[in-house]
């Protein structure tokens, strides 16, 4: 695929019918949405495909990293020079895609992370103690992120590890990759219940995926190509 504009606007989608087509049509004017439909079961990947995404359709679901990794591959495949993650919920407003990538067209950074007003369950605010203290990041699980094209090509891969898409984001920062942080309004969801859930189960997904991230300062975790 093109990106006219050096940016590849990606979402992860599963079962987003009632909102994929308004976060299509509001992300276009700053990159080219390219949506991984991850194995839905609605009609997401014709809506999204009517909205004028790129749409790469997986067989069967994924989880959200593995699809964030799907969409990696075919992004790293085209010309674009910057990555924006970006969720399919209508939660994230579309201008922030700028704040994301543009630090990175102009060669001032590699990583922009995305940080909200606050954290959304217990899991993550002690996640984010932990990236604040290492690394001086205070929402390292905001959906919203731009990444330099090279980032992935040097380090790569989501779903090796139920990271919860914070593999890569480490891998760069303890590389020593330059970063910036830009602020995420973050507005109330419209359609359907939350993706990633809430209660236990997802406080023990976001601690486990911070034991993983615990372990990769130890030594490369699960899945991180070791640096030549």
């Amino acid at each position: 695929m093109s990106a006219e504009n050096g940016v590849i606007v990606l979402i992860p989608a599963f079962n987003e019918a009632a909102s994929i087509s308004t976060v299509i049509q509001a992300v276009k004017p700053y990159g080219a949405p390219l949506v991984v439909d991850d194995g839905s079961t609605d009609n997401t990947a014709a809506l999204a495909e009517a909205a004028g995404a790129k749409v790469l359709r997986l067989p069967e679901n994924c989880g959200y990293e593995g699809a964030l990794d799907r969409g990696f591959q075919a992004a790293s495949k085209s010309d674009a020079k910057v990555v924006v993650t970006f969720d399919a919920d209508g939660q994230f407003v579309p201008t922030i895609i700028t704040e994301l990538s543009q630090p990175i067209l102009n060669g001032e950074t590699d990583l922009v992370l995305g940080k909200r007003p606050k954290s959304a369950r217990l899991g993550e605010a002690i996640f984010n103690l932990y990236t604040r203290i290492r690394f001086g990041v205070t929402d390292i699980l905001c959906g919203a992120k731009g990444y330099a094209m090279p980032v992935y090509r040097r380090h790569g891969r989501f779903d090796s590890g139920r990271s919860i898409a914070t593999e890569l984001a480490l891998s760069a920062l303890r590389s020593g990759s330059r970063y910036a942080v830009v602020p995420v309004e973050v507005l109330p969801r419209q359609h359907g219940k939350p993706r990633f859930g809430s209660g236990l189960r997802a406080n023990c997904r976001i601690l486990y995926a911070l034991w993983l991230a615990l372990l990769g300062d130890f030594g490369p975790a699960p899945g991180e190509r070791p640096q030549s």
